[in-house]
């Protein structure tokens, strides 16, 4: 009783300040995500998925402020890709410094524009796959987003998109608080390589619900910004036809509070989901990468790398669950989680699961923690590499398995350079 009352009251806190838009499809989609977020409250540290992460910050009716970051010290990212650029400050759609929506082989539109219409094939995407996300395990925040957000990007795509897109999120208020949804919808044999970076708000809850139909292809690479104050909780829900390919990305380099989910239904027969994730973080750093991986049909392929690098108190989480379904036989799944500690005094939580219902399925899981080998850094040190480079070398070397999961390599190259960048600020 005593939880559940603390829950509720998270709830009411958290939301006293903001409003449910009502009217049109998206007014029903809001109210119903509501109904959901009711039942659940909002999470404690007692929660099953939440024990390794506190969530008192999300939950705080304000913002905590988060100093801002200056972007001059780094260049942009992806800025040597050809892409089309969607801006969003502070949660705040930028015309101008936005290309203009439109491309070949896709359709794009704000979700701010998109819900003004009677009929829009968002109507289908907006909040249902988050809502199917919600079991077995519930994520509130998730809900919190659907039934709130007003703005986000729309994106239907109908053949093969001629260039990325690029979502970019500029910070400049200390406290800002940012709610964004964005529905990206695939249709057979398409495909869309879909960027994201920058750090959005001193506090940002995303959700990115994307259907991915029968032989399309859909390839994701984010770089959350490297603002030491900023809070993030982001969910990416995924749903596979028959011969899709899912696959994304994700660096984040520093941030007091990231919390990533994925969540991917393999619907259809011979789909393929990679997930895979590369974290650097010191000092004040929490990050925790929470995935479910469900396998409902026949002959699919699933991969999870996700790797972490942690020092001077900096705090890792791993989460990640592969479901096989008694339908799901000739599974291929694969889960690996590791992080490197480059202290005594930083942590890396994991909990890696496997819940299998099929006899023909090959399963693998594996979690691994540890320091810079020493043998390595001295062969390399005898062969007249300075010990900083080696180490450098080393850690670039460990993050190499979940950076070899991007296929495009001028945007594998560009996370490498980040990486390097970020090195050589923090000596090791």
């Amino acid at each position: 009783m005593a939880l559940a009352q603390a829950r509720d009251d998270a709830l009411t806190a958290r939301t006293a300040g903001l409003a449910l838009v009502p009217g049109g499809w998206l007014g029903a989609a809001r109210a119903d995500a509501f109904a959901r977020l009711q039942a659940m409250g909002l999470p404690t540290r007692r929660a099953e998925y939440w024990r390794y992460t506190d969530p008192a910050t999300l939950n705080a009716p304000a913002a905590p402020a988060a100093a801002v970051f200056d972007p001059r010290d780094e260049a942009p990212a992806f800025a040597a890709i050809d892409c089309l650029k969607v801006v969003f400050v502070d949660g705040v759609f930028d015309p101008a410094a936005s290309d203009p929506l439109t491309g070949s082989g896709i359709e794009i539109e704000r979700l701010a524009t998109g819900a003004g219409t009677d009929i829009h094939w968002a109507r289908e995407l907006y909040g249902v796959l988050e809502a199917r996300g919600q079991s077995p395990v519930a994520r509130p925040f998730a809900a919190l987003n659907t039934a709130y957000a007003t703005d986000g990007v729309l994106i239907r795509v109908t053949a093969m998109a001629a260039r990325p897109v690029a979502i970019i999120y500029h910070h400049r208020s200390t406290a800002s608080d940012t709610i964004l949804h964005h529905c990206i919808k695939l249709e057979e044999g398409a495909a869309l390589t879909l960027l994201e970076s920058g750090p959005a708000a001193a506090r940002f809850n995303k959700v990115m619900e994307v259907d991915v139909a029968g032989g399309a292809a859909f390839h994701h690479v984010r770089l959350q910004g490297r603002d030491h104050e900023r809070r993030a909780v982001t969910h990416l829900f995924a749903r596979l036809g028959a011969g899709a390919l899912f696959k994304s990305f994700t660096l984040t380099a520093n941030g007091a509070l990231t919390r990533n989910e994925v969540v991917v239904d393999l619907a259809g027969e011979g789909g393929i989901a990679h997930v895979a994730g590369a974290a650097v973080g010191d000092g004040q750093f929490h990050h925790d990468d929470t995935v479910f991986v469900t396998h409902g049909a026949p002959r699919c392929e699933s991969r999870q790398v996700f790797k972490k690098v942690l020092k001077n108190g900096a705090v890792g989480v791993f989460q990640g669950k592969i479901l096989v379904r008694q339908i799901a036989q000739k599974t291929d799944g694969y889960q690996i989680s590791q992080s490197l500690l480059l202290d005594e005094d930083s942590q890396f939580l994991a909990k890696p699961e496997l819940e299998i219902y099929a006899d023909d399925v090959k399963c693998s899981h594996g979690s691994t923690s540890g320091a810079i080998d020493e043998t390595a850094l001295f062969y390399l040190q005898s062969r007249g590499v300075p010990r900083r480079q080696a180490q450098s070398l080393l850690v670039l070397a460990f993050l190499a398995e979940a950076i070899a999961e991007i296929d495009d390599a001028a945007i594998a190259d560009d996370i490498r350079a980040r990486l390097e960048g970020w090195l050589a600020r923090h000596a090791l």
